[in-house]
């Protein structure tokens, strides 16, 4: 049994530790804001894209563009819910998959004034993992070319050399594809756009 001299010495020891764990909590807090704040303000906030001064979204997280005008994103399973990431779960043999692959496929043939039987490129009907993908690849984005140029008036030169101007590179030089911003896409053409009717 333990006498009152050992009991008290424990708990200052336990009393201790905890102080010690609160205090390093709270510093290590404070100081990766702090250093995440100085080095990478941008990422640290979210990766927030502005237009005149408004927020209008994260380079990170994709948006539903249904506008003839815009470049349409990868599909979502979540509606884009950047609080609520995450897939169908439906499997490759799933006929409730297979039912909306094929809706998607012939939303994108008529959209964009295809043949019916044109082929059009898997990340436009299919959603991502996350269901938040930001990116479409490069056929992607030069497939909507027609359909956008058209809707905004604008030469089909215009904003095909626009996508190339946002193409991205392989991460890393290594990993992954060439690949195209939706949203940022999106600004300029809308940049473009009002700069034609100045």
């Amino acid at each position: 049994m333990m006498d009152k001299n050992e009991l008290a010495r424990d708990l200052r020891a336990c009393v201790l530790l905890f102080i010690v764990v609160c205090v390093l909590s709270i510093v290590y807090t404070l100081f990766i804001n702090w250093s995440t704040q100085t080095i990478m303000p941008y990422q640290a906030n979210g990766s927030l894209l502005y237009m005149n001064g408004t927020v209008v979204g994260s380079e990170l997280i994709g948006q539903n563009f249904t506008s003839q005008g815009y470049f349409h994103g990868r599909p979502s399973a979540v509606n884009y819910a950047g609080n609520n990431s995450g897939g169908s779960n439906y499997g490759p043999t799933s006929a409730a998959l297979m039912e909306q692959v094929r809706q998607r496929i012939e939303k994108v043939r008529i959209d964009n004034g295809l043949p019916a039987n044109a082929t059009v490129p898997a990340d436009l009907v299919l959603a991502s993992g996350s269901g938040l993908d930001p990116h479409i690849s490069v056929a992607s984005a030069f497939l909507q070319v027609p359909r956008v140029a058209k809707a905004r008036g604008l030469p089909e030169t215009d904003v095909r050399a626009l996508v190339d101007r946002h193409i991205e590179p392989l991460q890393f030089g290594i990993f992954g594809q060439e690949r195209v911003n939706v949203l940022k896409l999106n600004m300029a053409l809308d940049e473009l756009a009002m700069s034609r009717k100045r």
